[in-house]
């Protein structure tokens, strides 16, 4: 069979030398160590936790050591493409600061030289590395329909034998060039494989950065390089996209472990250097008192976007995920409590090789604390951002006056021992909402009021406080006029006191300070009630206390 020939005839308008795309990708000029990764979704769906943290892994170890991390959008299967995932991927990967020097960085723009970053837009490029493949006897047409296949699988079970399209199954594979010739001419539809060179009997063994030294059979699969539509299968296209690209290390989740067998006979048949496989264990959740991994169907915060539409900083998932990512990293973060996490070196050692277990809770006190670092305006800022999309009503309560928001943020901030009461934005609305007057006056003060003091003392000491009351006093003027009215009113103006002769006393201090922060926000538990007073102002504390009155 004429091999060039038959190369021209299945791949006609294809024309471009093998020199002249390698010209186009010439290596990359970086430091020794450095190391190029990427980042390759398809939008076939939502990205998940486990494209994250692959992501962040392969992100932290080609910046930390000098070198290159990319986007490459894989959108080769068309059929099962959701209408608009790209820019949703995107805009997750920029939301938790997953940055990257080349690819698509916004639809339809691109930086780099390294490109197209979409591999529907390489179609040229893959075809003709399939065309020299078919020169040289590696590959062949395929013209078996559905039909033919599922009759081939069939046979395969009946006689127990493993399923695929290999040895004397591959129907196609000795196809004469008559028959080709025949068959193109009734206009049969096609597709190209390659003619493994695998044998049954051979197997691989390679490093796997995570997983160390593995052992697999060989690939025996004649598997598609190109589909009837003209678009090459993942495999193929990942191989030679990765080299052209410079990709030097992969790292992926432990679901693709199988495919290295194709993928390392792919590199060898085209005569490349394969980029080095890290496989990563999926993330794990407790379920009662066994570990399983994350369910899409089970777990709404196996997707990403959960995170953001519950408004966690994607700066703390990308805080607990290197958690997850090194056993050590928790320490560091104990002796570097103010460095920013890319100051945290990440080794590849120190992964998990069994799967790191996601715990809510401990995710939450991470956020919790990387929040409390914040700046009151950084708060506001990413609080008006998340809302904006969230909840739209309550960012126009909390931008109308952003100077009163601010200082409601900026209570407890700034000090050695920063509030920690907000694990996301969600946390932030209940937590403040007492100081707008439309939400606080939809609240129930009746049911939070301490049984220890009824309703009759409740109206003398909130009386009482309108008549003292002056907004230019300082704290410690304030909180010695609290205690004044106490004796006053017959409470104690200490718990020393209290305690020491309970019974001379209506109460204490506590319970006196406990009825004007019921009656000024309607919770038991608050930040400073000096600070709450100061900030919501006169008129509004004057009118709240009445309106209990």
């Amino acid at each position: 069979m004429d091999y060039l020939k038959l190369a021209d005839l299945l791949l006609p308008d294809t024309n471009m030398s093998i020199e002249e795309i390698l010209d186009m990708y010439p290596k990359r000029i970086l430091p020794g160590n450095a190391k190029v990764t990427r980042f390759a979704p398809s939008p076939t769906g939502f990205l998940h936790m486990g494209g994250l943290f692959a992501a962040l892994i392969s992100e932290r170890l080609a910046h930390q050591s000098g070198g290159v991390f990319y986007l490459r959008i894989e959108d080769t299967d068309k059929k099962r493409e959701v209408k608009g995932s790209i820019p949703k991927i995107i805009n997750s990967l920029n939301y938790f600061r997953i940055s990257f020097d080349e690819g698509e960085i916004k639809p339809d723009v691109e930086i780099g030289s390294y490109g197209p970053y979409k591999q529907s837009e390489r179609g040229h490029i893959y075809k003709a590395f399939i065309k020299e493949l078919l020169k040289r006897s590696m590959a062949y047409p395929c013209f078996c329909s559905p039909e033919d296949l599922n009759g081939i699988r069939s046979q395969q079970k009946a006689e127990k034998q493993l399923t695929g399209y290999y040895g004397k199954w591959a129907k196609c594979r000795n196809l004469t060039s008559a028959e080709i010739q025949h068959k193109l001419a009734d206009g049969r539809p096609f597709v190209i494989r390659l003619k493994s060179p695998g044998s049954p009997d051979g197997k691989i063994v390679y490093n796997d950065l995570v997983k160390g030294e593995i052992s697999l059979p060989e690939n025996t699969q004649d598997i598609v390089l190109l589909k009837s539509d003209g678009l090459p299968k993942y495999h193929f296209a990942h191989a030679v996209d990765d080299h052209l690209m410079g990709t030097t290390h992969v790292f992926r989740g432990d679901e693709w472990l199988s495919s290295v067998p194709v993928h390392l006979q792919l590199f060898k048949v085209l005569g490349w250097d394969p980029p080095f496989y890290g496989h990563i264990s999926p993330i794990m959740k407790m379920d009662g008192t066994s570990k399983r991994k994350f369910s899409k169907r089970k777990d709404p915060e196996f997707a990403v976007s959960w995170y953001q539409e519950q408004g966690y900083a994607g700066s703390a998932v990308t805080e607990y995920l290197l958690r997850l990512a090194n056993s050590n990293y928790e320490e560091w973060r104990l002796k570097n409590p103010h460095e920013p996490y890319d100051n945290f070196t990440v080794s590849v050692d120190k992964m998990s090789s069994s799967g790191a277990l996601f715990d809510i809770d401990k995710f939450n006190d991470v956020c919790r604390n990387v929040i409390a670092t914040l700046r009151s305006d950084e708060i506001y800022n990413a609080l008006t951002e998340w809302s904006a999309q969230y909840d739209k009503k309550f960012h126009g309560l909390i931008t109308k006056n952003k100077d009163y928001t601010m200082k409601i943020l900026s209570i407890g901030r700034g000090s050695n021992k920063p509030r920690k009461d907000f694990a996301n934005w969600s946390d932030v609305k209940p937590a403040i909402s007492y100081f707008y007057d439309k939400m606080y006056n939809n609240c129930s003060i009746q049911n939070c009021w301490p049984e220890a003091v009824s309703k009759a003392d409740a109206a003398e000491i909130i009386q009482a406080y309108i008549n003292i009351y002056d907004e230019t006093d300082d704290n410690t003027v304030w909180f010695e006029k609290i205690k004044s009215l106490c004796e006053q009113l017959g409470y104690a103006r200490d718990m020393k006191s209290f305690k020491k002769n309970p019974s001379t006393f209506k109460g204490h201090v506590g319970d006196v300070a406990m009825v004007l922060r019921i009656a000024l926000t309607g919770r038991t538990n608050t930040p400073d009630l000096y600070e709450i007073i100061q900030i919501m102002g006169k008129s509004r504390i004057i009118e709240r206390l009445k309106r209990y009155l």
